[in-house]
């Protein structure tokens, strides 16, 4: 059985999004009312499906996380009727989840849903990794690292939803996509490539920093190192101190004294599994326009260089 679809923006999704378990989610009812279905008929596609939801996709609330979003938002979550007069907590979606709704929630009409949400996200996520306003409320801070958390998530999805996904950016602005190695890859993914190959260390030479350098690091417990002066000052000691108390992770900051342009990535320095990377933009600046990142055969001759950086004064972020 279905309703009628609602108009989505991101008002309405903002609104519609709570903090549980650490991450944000949206309710099992409202995104049925999104695609147009009863929240019994939306649950019973996804039932029918349910090898595709494992529980870091969607998981059902319990009593004490019905009554702490309630409060949060000065509403109700009714338990919902799945038939003989029996209810039950509703089920919260991860945003890995509601991307895999796309394969469940067939039609025209779920489509153009999911393209609307594929949108508002993006659009979400980049205007506040951008943002220096240092009054950022901590709430959107925590959105801001949760979306790009899910980053990689979204990535290991069926690749029948990969395709459906790239099928959803307008070709005449290729801005979401760098070029790896000659192939057009999502941004954010290919940076997770390249650090996925890192077993002991990760250095960055960047010289503009920002939260989303941080974020994309967030789940390496290495040696990370990042060289940089920090120019414009795009990463501030609020988001800073604000990701570390979030992630704990060890992070030393080292500055380069002017004496590098571009931009680099060195994957285990000196080790066996030595990787380096010629990146055409800042790290920061993923998304915003088409660049190329490109990795060096010749890589003994950045050792010296290298070298020099290692020894330079500690970047205080201010």
């Amino acid at each position: 059985m279905t309703t009628d679809i609602i108009l989505i923006d991101e008002k309405t999704i903002r609104d519609k999004m709570y903090f549980i378990r650490g991450q944000y989610v949206m309710i099992d009812s409202d995104l049925a009312k999104i695609y147009g279905y009863t929240t019994k008929a939306f649950n019973q596609q996804v039932k029918n499906n349910i090898d595709k939801f494992p529980d870091d996709f969607m998981f059902r609330l319990t009593d004490d996380e019905i009554k702490i979003i309630s409060r949060s938002k000065n509403l109700t979550l009714n338990k919902i009727e799945r038939g003989h007069n029996i209810k039950y907590n509703p089920y919260a979606f991860t945003e890995q989840g509601i991307y895999m709704l796309m394969t469940v929630l067939k039609g025209e009409k779920a489509i153009e849903q999911s393209k609307a949400l594929i949108r508002i996200f993006k659009g979400m996520k980049d205007y506040l990794i951008s943002k220096n306003d240092l009054q950022i409320e901590s709430e959107l801070l925590r959105l801001s690292l949760q979306t790009n958390q899910n980053t990689e998530s979204i990535k290991k999805i069926e690749n029948n939803i990969i395709s459906i996904m790239d099928n959803f950016i307008d070709e005449s602005k290729y801005k979401e996509f760098l070029i790896l190695n000659g192939e057009k890859v999502e941004g954010d993914i290919a940076y997770k490539s390249i650090f996925g190959f890192a077993k002991k260390s990760i250095y960055i030479i960047d010289n503009y920093i920002s939260l989303k350098t941080l974020v994309l690091l967030k789940d390496y417990d290495l040696d990370i190192k990042i060289f940089s002066d920090n120019i414009n000052n795009h990463l501030h000691k609020l988001e800073y101190d604000d990701f570390i108390n979030e992630y704990k992770l060890n992070i030393d900051f080292i500055k380069t004294n002017n004496l590098i342009h571009d931009r680099y990535i060195i994957i285990d320095y000196k080790n066996k599994n030595e990787k380096i990377y010629h990146l055409g933009s800042s790290i920061k600046d993923t998304g915003n326009k088409i660049t190329t990142i490109t990795e060096i055969s010749d890589i003994n001759i950045y050792h010296n260089i290298i070298d020099k950086l290692l020894i330079n004064n500690k970047l205080i972020i201010k």
